[in-house]
Parts: C-alpha cells; sequence; structure tokens
C-alpha cells in the first residue's frame, strides 16, 4: 500500500471526510480502528467468506459495529475487494466508480484495481466520475487497511435504491451481479455491501424495521428482501441496492449463508430512546459458502 506522497496527486482521490467521520491523523485512526476490531468478537467457522454487509455513518456512531464484520477478515487474504455501496449526494448513473487511479485516506493510498473494472465496463455500463464526496465507500477503507493490508479497490457507487424506484431497481442489480461474479469467479475477491438501515425519527420503530431486515438477510431470501425494501416508500436500508447486489453476486459464487454478527442503533450509541429526533439502524452481517 503507498504513501500519498509516492503517487502522483492528480491520480489521487482525496479523502472529504477525514478529520470529522473519522480521525484525521494516521496514528489517531490506526488507533482508533484497531480498539474497534479489539473489541470485536471472531466468529470461527470453516466456511468460506464471501463477503460482508458494515455501516457507514460515522466511527463514533457505528465504528463498533461496522467492527464486527471486518473482524472475520483475520488472517485471510484476498486481492481485490468490490466495494459497493449508495451514492448519497450526487446521480452518477445507476452504476459509478471513480476516474481516479487512488483512494487515499491517513493509513496510505489504496490502488483501484484497473483490471477489474475494465472487464466490468465491458459487460456494464459504468460512469467513471473525477470527482465525488461519497462517504459510504470510504468510511470502509481503514478497517480493510488495518486487517487486511495490501490489496487492491473496486468502489462502486450505487443511485437506485429499491425505497426510491421500487423493483425497477432489481434489473440493475441484477446484471451488475451477474458480472461481478462473472469477473470474481476463481479469483481472490471480497465483496461487501456499505449500507446503514432505518431512518426514522422513532427509536422503536427502527428496531422493529431492522428486525425484519436482519430476519431476511440472516434467511437469504433475497426475494423477500427486495419486496420489503420497496414497501412504504420509507428506508428500510439506505445501501438497499449494494445489499441485494452483493448478495446475488455472492450467491453465484457458491454463498449460501448469512449469519447477522452484530445489530445496532443510533438510539443505543447515544442512550437517546424516547428523546431521540432521528435514529439509524447498523448491521454488520458475514456471507459464507459453507465448508463442503
Amino acid at each position: 500500500m503507498p504513501g500519498l506522497a509516492t503517487v502522483p496527486r492528480d491520480a489521487v482521490r482525496p479523502s472529504p471526510i477525514a478529520g470529522t467521520w473519522y480521525p484525521g491523523s494516521a496514528q489517531e485512526l490506526q488507533k482508533t480502528v484497531d480498539a474497534y476490531l479489539a473489541q470485536a468478537e471472531y466468529f470461527s467457522t470453516d466456511d468460506e467468506l464471501i463477503g460482508l454487509i458494515a455501516p457507514h455513518a460515522g466511527y463514533p456512531y457505528s465504528g463498533q459495529t461496522a467492527a464486527y464484520a471486518y473482524r472475520q477478515l483475520e488472517n485471510k487474504k484476498f486481492d481485490t475487494v468490490v466495494l459497493l455501496g449508495p451514492s448519497h449526494y450526487d446521480d452518477f448513473g445507476a452504476i459509478a466508480i471513480s476516474a481516479k487511479k487512488y483512494y487515499a485516506t491517513p493509513l496510505g493510498a489504496l490502488e483501484l484495481d484497473q483490471e477489474f473494472i475494465a472487464a466490468l465496463t465491458q459487460r456494464v455500463t459504468v460512469r467513471r466520475v473525477e470527482r465525488d464526496r461519497e462517504h459510504s465507500l470510504e468510511i470502509q477503507l481503514p478497517f480493510l487497511q488495518r486487517i487486511l493490508g495490501d490489496f487492491k479497490l473496486v468502489p462502486i457507487m450505487l443511485s437506485l435504491p429499491f425505497y426510491i424506484v421500487g423493483d425497477s431497481a432489481l434489473p440493475p442489480s441484477e446484471q451488475l451481479a451477474d458480472a461481478l461474479a462473472e469477473i470474481a469467479r476463481n479469483q481472490r475477491v471480497l465483496f461487501v455491501a456499505s449500507s446503514d438501515l432505518s431512518h426514522l425519527p422513532d427509536y422503536q420503530a427502527v428496531k422493529k424495521f431492522d428486525s425484519r431486515t436482519a430476519q431476511l438477510v440472516a434467511a437469504y431470501d433475497v426475494p423477500a428482501l427486495v419486496d420489503y425494501m420497496g414497501q412504504g416508500g420509507e428506508c428500510r436500508a439506505c445501501g438497499d441496492s449494494p445489499i441485494v447486489t452483493m448478495l446475488i453476486a455472492a450467491k453465484e459464487l457458491g454463498a449460501n449463508r448469512a449469519q447477522v454478527l452484530a445489530r445496532t442503533n443510533s438510539g443505543d450509541v447515544t442512550g437517546e430512546h424516547e428523546s431521540a429526533d432521528y435514529v439509524v439502524g447498523y448491521m454488520a452481517v458475514g456471507i459464507y459458502k459453507t465448508a463442503g
């Protein structure tokens, strides 16, 4: 993993959130991430880890929950991480990837897997963007840097959430999932879906809706999850398309088991339940291919 001083400045996507969403110095960031990982449980299994779901709020809110997902990477090696997240601020079209060659965090520069991206653009329409301020992808990177070390990145932003466009989000999700699985087959690729869960001004409602989301993910019931994500026009998961895309791609690669590793919400973190003005749910999940 190269240092920022060793790569051309115009080839780097600079961090818009270091120092706000997570610590801005390398020393403090490393200390923070390592502390979260040390407090997260490792679930021993002989099953093959194919993918993860992790939240993307600021570290004081969802960092500990995210650590439960990344702790499962202990002693594992992947050459490429395909990171899927929602585009919160800009509509870049269905699928977008930074045009830069590196993503920067205080821990160093992460090189994009240009070979993988080129193969993807041959199969689906991908918009390459020169500038973005999306946090859902970047917030995952320090965890990956600390526990995986050296790997290449495929950072994908999706702009068709089920909770807004309904079932019309399914065909592009399926098309992308098919392409990702085809390219990743026989390679050491990890899929990560970045998503928070319900966003509501009601702590009990968030707990209720997130419980159902967790049940459907744990059951690996993608059709029921798609139906649930599109109900009522309310956000059950801001990264619903990344979750669905990842689950489909992982299933095509043999995944058949999902384990909810941790689930909480911002009200649990702050202690504000009845008085909370706005509550966001968080969940960490491992996606596995059963051994044998």
